[in-house]
């Protein structure tokens, strides 16, 4: 079975590296400079922890990391492959097309393969085949050893920067209606026209309340990634397009939710007071 080395063991990486370790791979992982709660997660999923230079021994290297981290990563990844012959590289980060361009040029000359890869939906659970993987300029079908590996991968006909664009598109709509439902639910709060909306969204629009009953509170670990994100997001629309500035104003939303959130909880305490409970469960995107 094959090796994979995966650059980032957080709650999406760990999960992913689980699953190919649950199928017979080995997942290699480089852990310095991590902390220890990181080193706990890869660990416990059954990644083996490498020097930075090992990583070259998988037939594949994947990045699962925040948008904000995802330049670094190619960087320390370009570094090692100008000293020691590189597999394919795949990030599977949440990026602007643009950025994954700026990226791949990083490895420019190198004559390594640069995989443009997008993940929908939430860490891999067990008995569910989730999320899934989009991955373009992939002729090769390089990707194709993840599929052998139990994830489910879909190769997208576009060159590369079609999944971060499949990605942007998705994490608009999804996260952006998380973040509105979220800025309109707090100005409530704050006119005390908190219960008329609360009631109001049960009556008309129950499904809205019972994606944003979930949606929310699950967010706010998650609000200080989301923040690069949205500016991804409105990167990827550009200057030309109005809507941009919907996106700069959520990553500056889900900025005070994050601060928030590691502070004094006012907001999430507001939020939770008019959220209803969720009867139903709700995709959310991690």
């Amino acid at each position: 079975m094959p090796n994979f080395a995966i650059i980032g063991a957080g709650a999406m990486g760990s999960a992913v590296a689980k699953r190919l370790i649950e199928h017979g791979a080995t997942v290699l992982t480089c852990l310095e400079g991590r902390s220890e709660q990181t080193i706990v997660r890869a660990k416990t999923a059954g990644m083996v922890p490498v020097g930075r230079e090992e990583l070259t021994e998988a037939e594949l290297i994947l990045s699962i990391v925040p948008p904000a981290e995802a330049m670094k990563v190619a960087e320390l990844v370009a570094d090692i492959s100008a000293k020691t012959p590189a597999p394919p590289f795949i990030d599977l980060n949440a990026i602007a097309p643009k950025t994954m361009q700026a990226l791949a040029a990083r490895f420019d000359g190198s004559g390594m393969t640069v995989l443009d890869g997008a993940i929908i939906g939430g860490p891999p659970v067990a008995g569910k085949s989730g999320p899934t993987i989009y991955i373009s300029g992939d002729a090769a079908e390089r990707s194709r050893l993840l599929e052998d590996c139990g994830l489910q991968v879909r190769r997208l006909d576009g060159s590369l920067g079609a999944a971060s664009a499949l990605k942007m598109c998705y994490a608009g709509i999804n996260k952006g209606f998380i973040g509105l439902g979220a800025a309109m639910l707090l100005a409530a709060s704050r006119s005390g026209a908190a219960e008329s909306l609360k009631a109001e969204l049960a009556e008309s629009l129950p499904d809205v309340d019972r994606k944003l009953s979930k949606s929310i509170p699950d967010m706010y670990p998650k609000a200080y990634r989301w923040v690069a994100e949205m500016r991804e997001i409105a990167d990827f629309l550009g200057e030309d397009d109005p809507a941009a500035t919907i996106f700069q104003g959520m990553a500056d939303l889900f900025s005070r939710l994050a601060a928030d959130v590691e502070g004094s909880r006012t907001l999430v305490r507001q939020l939770d007071e008019i959220q209803t409970p969720s009867d139903t469960g709700a995709m959310v995107m991690p």
